[in-house]
């Protein structure tokens, strides 16, 4: 690989990344979330989170019931962690099996819901809404291809939308460099992140998810420290399959607290894990192929304009790292300081 057009590249996709996040939040990919849970024949508890808009401005999503579904218990509502969060009871005396969910405002919101229901036997039916599909008829019983379809989309969507991941792969990618070193670093890291994200998700290693996230922000302070040091002869350099397993061990927790937020379908867990690791991976794929894209391009523009673009552009190298340590700094800053929100 010729380095000095891949530095290039990695000037423009960090400037994109820097530029098209919203600072206040790197993981910004948050659906809203239906549960409802069966207590009796004929009784659900309700729980409806909506994500904020502008740190405190809920977004108009509202859950539509079938008009004989009858409300037992008032809505009681709070703001917790740049969410609101509803809950309610309501009674349908045959259950809901067949009646039809519809979410009003969905058509016109640039965002998902993930609804998931709970029934008295324990099985549970999951499924996605988006502006295309705003409505759905409860089946009764988990569908299996569709708990598949709805936890791989899920995945990869959160890591396409999640910022902070992204920069990451791309400081790796930078650092490795030839083609072995970036299939092992990032090998490294896809391992290191499944094998946290599983046993996180399965509830058998518990950590604390706050100080998680504010380390998976620094983790991307010190990778762009390694790269505005320019120095070759440091372990990341020579070895970033060992930095990219080590904070990867840290990401798969930070994944495994966005799946937390809609949970695993107790009678298809096994399912819905591998489909949502899945997911993670095939965005990660789809974000390392158009950076290899990208780079074959600037490689065929370099050479039919001017060759000496890349090498033009090297100045450029050192601020844009100081930018996303920067940027990360802040990151780090910011969950530290919700610790204690």
């Amino acid at each position: 690989m010729e380095m000095r057009r891949f530095k290039l590249l990695f000037i423009f996709i960090c400037l994109f990344c820097s530029v098209s996040i919203n600072t206040s939040y790197a993981d910004e990919y948050r659906p809203a979330y239906l549960e409802i849970q069966q207590r009796s024949r004929s009784d659900y508890d309700v729980l409806w989170k909506v994500p904020a808009r502008d740190a405190d401005k809920r977004l108009s999503l509202y859950v539509e019931f079938a008009d004989d579904v009858e409300t037992i218990k008032p809505i009681r509502a709070n703001f917790v962690s740049r969410a609101f969060i509803e809950r309610s009871s309501i009674r349908h005396q045959d259950g809901l099996t067949g009646s039809k969910i519809n979410i009003k405002g969905l058509q016109r919101v640039a965002t998902d819901v993930l609804v998931r229901i709970q029934h008295l036997d324990g099985s549970s039916e999951t499924t996605r809404l988006n502006a295309g599909n705003t409505s759905f008829i409860v089946a009764g019983v988990a569908q299996f291809w569709e708990v598949v379809e709805t936890y791989l989309l899920f995945g990869v969507e959160h890591i396409l939308g999640g910022y902070d991941h992204l920069l990451f792969i791309a400081c790796l990618i930078f650092i490795a460099g030839a083609w072995q070193r970036m299939l092992l670093t990032i090998t490294g890291f896809t391992l290191a992140h499944s094998i946290t994200l599983t046993l996180a998700a399965l509830d058998l290693v518990r950590l604390p998810i706050p100080p998680i996230e504010a380390v998976i922000a620094l983790s991307i302070v010190f990778l762009a420290r390694e790269i505005a040091l320019d120095r070759r002869d440091t372990l990341t350099w020579r070895y970033p399959i060992i930095v990219s397993s080590s904070f990867g061990l840290l990401h798969g927790f930070g994944f495994a607290s966005a799946l937390s937020e809609i949970g695993l379908p107790q009678t298809e867990i096994p399912a819905a894990l591998l489909a949502f690791n899945v997911g993670v991976e095939v965005g990660q794929l789809i974000f390392v192929t158009l950076i290899l894209l990208a780079f074959g391009a600037l490689k065929f523009m370099s050479h039919t304009f001017n060759a000496q673009l890349a090498q033009n552009l090297k100045p450029l190298e050192k601020p844009v790292a100081y930018m996303i340590g920067g940027v990360t700094v802040f990151w780090t800053l910011q969950r530290v300081v919700g610790f204690w929100a």
